[in-house]
């Protein structure tokens, strides 16, 4: 059986999509990447925000067009599918399965049910098959989110031939008030760090130089399993791991930063001198409302801590505009703030009114051309912010790890440590001489955009 798998949203969700990939090959299924080859087809979701939510339904729709030829079965998991779980089979009836986000882990329990189904299988209302609920020939599987998905096969890894995610938490305990995330992932669960462990050195042993640490936050880790925040435990002990050169901290809330895992950017080599430290906002009468749980003087405080222990780090940070009550004068001192704290990297997102949160319902909500001429006009600012960054690292040799080769402007594309992939710039590297992915090299760079950086090749380092 042919089994084409699309993953949606987040690296999180990406993590699990590699787990079922990792299950579905052990049991000898055949995946393939051809739509028109597959005879199931699992749909990995995401709901966080609007749009999000809207390409899910669209693949799910596009998805279900394949019926109408070889395809059997439809399954979405993830987000979209704890969230309208009722709702998804109703409004596309094509869907067979939903398996919600702490259920991943038995997508080899469904598959064989809807195979078993239509083998005679009676599955009439409220009928049970390996302890999975059928309604109307459809399959149920909703654990309890408290429950931690586990899986106990190497997974696929789909990211690339160097570089890989490990998602080191579940669920989220901050309820902030636009956030629909505790509710459909859960409250805040740790991976228990020897699986961790375990799973790195696979991903070493596949080739993985750059391993990128995820969860709807990081730096809480530990905490449930352990009694104290042990992220900077955690990784020490990935550290260790021969072949893994970078170490990359994504998610990492203001308020839980302290110092141990500042001095851990002091003094850990192979930890990437970059942080990805979602602040929201600047002021604290938004921040407030957001239910945040820091405020302007103590993310000033953080900021501070880390650039004085260690001074060549990068600091990445998303805003949100448009927050309901959030008036022009709270906007200009968001501004302000960009101006002088002069972050390294900057993502700004329009608020993204969302069913069942709190902020759904708030008073005083921004109009959306409003929200979205603030979030360029801190954009336009950024942009300014981070060629003025950029232009001093012009001279200096950097570390590069490169990513591929780009045949129209006979250029080599990588990174450094300065940019996580997918969401920061990018370094066009010149050279003579084949560069293979993942290899780490030094570059001479010459010029500097906003973004991006242009340079040439100096030596190799690895």
């Amino acid at each position: 059986m042919n089994i084409l798998l699309v993953s949606l949203g987040c690296d999180k969700n990406l993590c699990d999509s590699e787990a079922m990939l990792g299950l579905l090959r052990n049991q000898k299924y055949n995946i393939t990447n051809d739509e028109n080859d597959a005879d199931v087809v699992i749909v990995n979701t995401c709901s966080f925000i609007h749009d999000a939510m809207e390409e899910s339904i669209n693949t799910i729709l596009e998805m279900a067009e394949l019926k109408k030829n070889r395809l059997k079965y439809l399954i979405v998991t993830g987000c979209l599918a704890e969230r309208f779980k009722e709702e998804i089979f109703d409004e596309i009836p094509e869907v067979d399965a939903c398996l919600g986000t702490s259920s991943f882990d038995r997508i080899i329990q469904v598959v064989e049910a809807l195979e078993q189904k239509d083998r005679g299988f009676d599955s009439n209302d409220d009928k049970h098959y390996d302890d999975l609920s059928f309604k109307n020939n459809k399959v149920f599987c909703f654990d309890n989110l408290d429950k931690l998905a586990t899986v106990n096969v190497d997974r696929v890894i789909t990211s690339s031939t160097f570089m890989g995610y490990l998602k080191i938490a579940e669920g989220c305990n901050k309820f902030c008030t636009y956030c629909v995330i505790p509710h459909i992932r859960g409250r805040y669960r740790s991976v228990p760090m020897e699986k961790l462990v375990k799973e790195a050195e696979y991903m070493a042993s596949q080739g993985i130089k750059e391993l990128i640490l995820v969860a709807q936050e990081t730096t809480c880790y530990g905490i449930d399993l352990y009694g104290q925040k042990s992220l900077h435990i955690l990784v020490r002990e990935l550290a260790k791991i021969e072949g893994i050169e970078w170490i990359r901290l994504l998610y990492c809330y203001p308020e839980e930063i302290d110092d141990n895992l500042i001095e851990l950017y002091a003094t850990e080599n192979k930890l990437c001198k970059y942080i990805d430290m979602p602040l929201q906002h600047s002021e604290d009468s938004i921040l407030k409302r957001m239910g945040r749980k820091t405020d302007k003087a103590s993310i000033k405080s953080v900021i501070a801590k880390l650039r004085e222990k260690c001074p060549e780090i990068a600091i990445r940070t998303t805003f949100i505009t448009g927050f309901p009550g959030e008036t022009e004068d709270e906007h200009e001192a968001l501004m302000e703030f960009v101006d002088e704290m002069e972050l390294d990297r900057l993502g700004v997102f329009t608020y993204s009114r969302e069913d069942g949160t709190p902020a759904a319902s708030f008073e005083n909500q921004v109009d959306e051309d409003v929200a979205s001429t603030w979030r360029n006009e801190i954009m336009e600012l950024q942009q300014e912010v981070s060629l003025d960054k950029n232009m001093t690292l012009v001279g200096t040799i950097q570390k590069v790890i490169i990513e591929g080769y780009s045949p129209e402007e006979d250029v080599y594309v990588g990174r450094t440590y300065r940019d996580a992939p997918g969401i920061d710039g990018m370094v066009f590297v010149e050279c003579g001489y084949e560069l293979i992915s993942g290899t780490i090299v030094n570059v001479m760079i010459k010029e500097a955009g906003p973004y991006d950086l242009i340079g040439g090749i100096v030596d190799e380092l690895t």
